[in-house]
């Protein structure tokens, strides 16, 4: 299995890079929202268990991907440094262990970019943060930035189209061969 981890802060283009991706190649998509949707199922954002369950959730999707031969899974992640150090290392575990591969790809864009999109309707549509304001706080609040590995690709998401920064993704780690 091939982890494909696309991180970086709201707005940035994760999602939207990751679904072009997937038109280019198999695979399948675990989007950051899928396990933070079901934990909102069960608790209030952000009170106590939430976020241990969206870790929860997130480390056994992967787990299982991985232990059933799953070729490509393409997850989304806002990595905050160092509040995320201790789940990627989870996450690195996990893959490690099944002897699969983690290709981690930091995705940015320009403060004024990210602003702009906030409130595109799809984001407002899947309850992400959809007002300056609010992303904005969360810029300031958090060192939103690469996982600490040296193999990890930065792409700036501001200058491109998202099929573009697909296509290179896909040449980097070669996942089209």
């Amino acid at each position: 299995m091939k982890l494909l981890f696309l991180h970086g802060s709201p707005a940035v283009g994760k999602l939207t890079v990751a679904k072009a991706l997937l038109r280019i190649v198999p695979g399948r998509l675990m989007d950051n929202h899928a396990a933070i949707d079901l934990a909102l199922t069960v608790f209030e954002f952000g009170a106590p268990g939430f976020w241990e369950l969206v870790h929860d959730v997130r480390c056994s999707a992967i787990d299982a991907a991985a232990e059933h031969g799953v070729p490509l899974l393409v997850t989304t992640f806002c990595y905050a440094e160092p509040d995320d150090r201790e789940q990627f290392r989870q996450i690195e575990e996990i893959v490690q262990r099944h002897g699969a591969k983690l290709l981690p790809v930091f995705l940015h864009c320009s403060r004024e970019e990210a602003l702009r999109r906030v409130g595109n309707p799809d984001r407002v549509a899947r309850r992400k943060i959809s007002s300056g304001q609010h992303l904005t706080r969360e810029l300031d609040r958090y060192e939103l930035t690469a996982v600490p590995r040296p193999d990890c690709l930065k792409l700036d998401t501001g200058v491109k189209p998202a099929d573009v920064t697909a296509q290179e993704i896909v040449r980097h780690f070669g996942l089209g061969a």
